[in-house]
């Protein structure tokens, strides 16, 4: 393993947000066959705040986590600003974005058992970003592994066991260390408790907080899950066929979603308390619009038990939907207070501050699935 010099990164400066994603565009593919797996959206992150980005499979928000640090393949073309400490990843020299890659920004994967190497012992993975950024030598980056793993609640000595030696929730302890390896200040989760029980994924996301809060991390976090996002992040973004169509204080949206797509997804998950909720979760009819041949008007109306005609052929920003909150629905306004379905009240903001974890969720065809190539971008970063 060669260590190679790369550049430190800067602290930001003073009121500039860690992250700020401007009008950021995703296409898969070109001319007649150009699919939008990302249409318009925007994020503001702060250092130690928890932004959630909920939704179904393929909604975008997993092209979105691996954008952030230009890990797509190049059959994707992206267009807009993603501004990391103030300078833009999409422009960035190879030089300057393998400099931010682990050091400004990582990102744990989902899935750790397909993530990780399966030939290498856990502490030559978690010491190699540390040895290629010019952090540490070998030896130096080897204790630091053990370090990192007790960090993690795991024992040092694991540092010598391979992948298959532990279990699923050791696994992503192992993620987690590894992406906090070159001291980032945002870390992106994608699905961090995918295929984990219910106990691990408490303790899973538990440590994740912890970690935030104890480093002052920035925290992007992404789920189908609302009620785990609700749980963990200050705010949430929900999307839908690529668009940020709800946003707002995680467990106001949770509670009380402004548009319908936001209450469908919160009404799928059973609350404590709530027999009803237990016995018969509600589903949302209809399939998820396919990228390529997207509905005219608004992407959720031919799904939407609340649709009005003109939803048909008028397509829907997001407005003003209560305090902090906003919402692509041409229900909601500015003086909106009632909920469009989901169970309780509640308020929420896409953008995170210091502190704060942001979750993201969508659906499946939305644009956040087409990851092939990823493979190869991750052994490169």
């Amino acid at each position: 393993m060669t260590a190679v010099k790369t550049e430190t990164v800067p602290k930001p400066e003073t009121g500039q947000p860690l992250l700020d994603v401007r009008g950021l565009h995703i296409t898969y593919g070109s001319g007649d066959s150009a699919v939008p797996a990302v249409r318009g959206v925007d994020l503001r992150v702060e250092a130690g705040e928890k932004l959630g980005i909920a939704g179904e499979s393929g909604c975008g928000k997993s092209t979105l986590a691996l954008a952030l640090l230009r890990l797509l393949p190049a059959s994707a073309t992206l267009s807009g600003e993603i501004l990391l400490d103030g300078e833009d990843v999409l422009t960035m020299k190879w030089g300057r974005l393998r400099a931010v890659r682990w050091a400004g920004a990582s990102i744990v994967f989902q899935g750790a058992m397909h993530s990780l190497n399966a030939v290498h012992r856990i502490g030559d993975q978690i010491a190699e970003p540390i040895v290629l950024h010019g952090r540490a030598t070998p030896a130096a980056a080897r204790k630091r592994a053990g370090e990192l793993l007790e960090q993690v609640g795991l024992p040092a000595a694991r540092a010598d066991a391979y992948p298959h030696e532990l279990s699923g929730g050791q696994r992503q302890r192992v993620m987690i260390a590894m992406a906090l390896a070159c001291d980032p200040r945002l870390i992106i989760a994608d699905e961090p408790t995918t295929a984990l029980d219910v106990m691990i994924q408490a303790q899973i996301l538990r440590l994740i907080e912890k970690l935030v809060a104890d480093q002052d991390l920035g925290l992007i976090m992404i789920s189908h899950d609302l009620a785990v996002l609700s749980d963990t992040c200050d705010r949430l973004s929900v999307m839908y066929a690529g668009r940020v169509v709800e946003e707002g204080p995680a467990k106001q949206v949770y509670e009380n979603a402004r548009h319908p797509y936001g209450s469908a997804l919160s009404a799928a998950f059973p609350r404590i308390g709530d027999l009803s909720s237990r016995h018969a979760p509600r589903g949302l009819p209809g399939d998820p619009p396919d990228p390529s041949a997207l509905p005219s008007g608004c992407t959720f109306h031919p799904r939407c038990s609340a649709a009005l005609d003109s939803c048909a052929t008028e397509d829907q920003e997001l407005r003003p939907a209560g305090p902090g909150r906003r919402a692509a629905c041409v229900l909601v306004g500015p003086g909106s207070t009632e909920g469009t379905g989901a169970a309780h009240d509640g308020t929420a903001d896409a953008h995170g501050g210091t502190g704060e974890a942001l979750g993201v969720a969508g659906e499946a065809h939305g644009g956040g699935e087409e990851l092939d190539g990823t493979a190869e971008a991750r052994s490169t970063s």
